[in-house]
């Protein structure tokens, strides 16, 4: 008899695991809202940008309903892993560090990182000693200056780009490290942006940058990391991935 129900358990068990697996009508994003082109807030309060029109396509792509919900960047792996949303789509880059803790979809979008100083800064990056470089913290920019300029600049981390823009815009800072199109977006392509330019090198190492931008998910939910995969790949084979690109880049923002 104990032997009968045990097997009834287990069957009961891995049926509810299948059908749960099959479950996902709403599907939740977590997304930054601070880093344009991919995301930005609008003055309602609503999220607009690459991420979130991306994180729409995908749901309509999957047929399951979509709520994006904002959250600032220092928070949301750990608001990923406490169920707050289901999905990161926020310009992240697949590391081997994250992956300790998310697992990720292929990426959906691989950018160059650079720096952005104000013309005429003459900075020379063979030699930084003492200079103040802004980036935005706990990101892939912050460990690539912590790696290899740690000990020769002085660091300046904050919560979103748009506070780095403005310390330099005042002085208060060098240069500012980050994703070339964000750079653009949120400095040389608005009022004033002619007074700077990129300078340095152009850093895409996948040591520090990963493997191009993924969607993070929470390990144990692999279905909804399948079901991305195959709907990003579907959107790309149907010409709506690359639709949505040409609303915010003049270059291939996926690459091979």
């Amino acid at each position: 008899m104990k032997k009968w129900l045990l097997a009834a358990t287990l069957a009961a068990t891995a049926v509810t695991g299948v059908a749960q697996a099959k479950e996902w009508k709403t599907v939740r994003f977590g997304i930054e809202g601070a880093y344009p082109p991919f995301s930005w807030t609008e003055a309602d309060g609503s999220l607009k940008g690459f991420d979130v029109d991306m994180a729409n396509a995908l749901c309509q792509e999957m047929e399951v309903k979509c709520k994006i919900v904002a959250q600032d960047w220092d928070g949301i792996i750990p608001s990923l892993l406490a169920r707050k949303y289901d999905a990161i789509i926020a310009a992240m880059s697949i590391t081997e560090e994250r992956k300790k803790k998310v697992d990720f979809t292929g990426k959906y979008a691989l950018i160059p990182n650079k720096f952005i100083a104000k013309k005429g800064a003459g900075l020379d990056f063979d030699n930084l000693d003492g200079q103040k470089i802004a980036v935005q913290r706990a990101t892939t920019h912050d460990k690539y200056l912590t790696d290899n300029y740690g000990d020769k600049v002085e660091i300046v981390r904050y919560g979103s780009f748009d506070e780095a823009y403005l310390d330099l815009a005042n002085g208060r800072v060098a240069a500012v490290l980050g994703d070339a199109s964000a750079l653009e977006e949120g400095v040389l392509n608005k009022a004033g942006g002619e007074a700077y330019e990129f300078v340095g090198p152009s850093l895409t190492d996948p040591k520090w940058f990963g493997d191009g931008f993924g969607i993070a998910l929470r390990k144990q939910d692999k279905d909804l990391t399948k079901k991305l995969d195959a709907a990003i790949l579907s959107l790309r084979e149907k010409g709506v991935y690359q639709e949505i690109a040409a609303k915010y880049f003049n270059y291939d923002v996926y690459g091979q």
